[in-house]
């Protein structure tokens, strides 16, 4: 079954606590950002330790300092740690390597290809011609075969990379949104049975469960969709 992720996206580590209190009957894993990363680092993360942790720091640098990032969040023992795979091959092996030192404790690492909030449009601005389908089957094929475990990727390219790279690649599918949900600054999005529906492994869902009057019921709600 397609599992839910609940992304606490906040400074604030007494509410992402609170959250994280809230939504974990109805969560397989919590996403902790960039933004809580840097305002809270090491320790935040630790106060955060209901559910499995997927921690979204998408790691783009040069393979050496990758590498160092990756043995340095080795210690909070995250499920899924990311990286952009446009930092290329060396880089994401680099990354893999580091993530190997921890043995069978070490994270899965996902490959960000093209981020939500991007379509056409945008990319040609960044001199990416071919759409974002193109340019995520690309960057999912060269991040797979340089040791990523799995993908990030827009709900709208599930089926693209299933057909591409069959039933066993990682998906998780972040731009998901309850039907009747403000898409917010998301671009390509869809709804959770949707996404599901299509294969996604994971669903990573925000504000539609934080912002909610109720967050634990919307989480709740999310995951009866899916079980259904």
């Amino acid at each position: 079954m397609t599992g839910l992720i609940a992304a606490l996206d906040t400074t604030d580590p007494q509410r992402a606590r609170r959250w994280a209190t809230q939504v974990a009957p109805s969560c397989g894993m919590l996403k902790l950002g960039l933004e809580f990363y840097l305002a809270n680092g090491a320790e935040g993360v630790r106060m955060i330790d209901d559910r499995p942790i997927f921690l979204d720091l998408k790691l783009h640098d040069i393979p050496n300092t990758v590498a160092g990032g990756v043995r340095a969040i080795l210690p909070l023992r995250p499920e899924f740690l990311t990286l952009h795979a446009g930092g290329g091959r060396a880089m994401i092996a680099a990354a893999r390597a580091a993530a190997e030192t921890a043995g069978a404790a070490r994270p899965k690492l996902l490959a960000v290809t093209v981020l939500t909030s991007l379509d056409a449009e945008a990319l040609h601005e960044v001199g990416v011609a071919g759409g974002p389908r193109q340019q995520v089957l690309r960057l999912a094929r060269l991040a797979l075969d340089a040791g990523a475990d799995g993908l990030v990727c827009s709900a709208q390219e599930i089926a693209t990379l299933r057909d591409a790279l069959g039933p066993n690649a990682l998906l998780v599918v972040p731009g998901i949104r309850p039907a009747g949900s403000d898409a917010g600054d998301q671009a390509r999005t869809m709804t959770p049975r949707e996404a599901a529906e299509a294969g996604a492994d994971w669903l990573v869902v925000g504000r539609p469960i934080t912002a909610a009057p109720d967050p634990a019921a919307a989480a709740a709600a999310i995951a009866a969709d899916l079980a259904a």
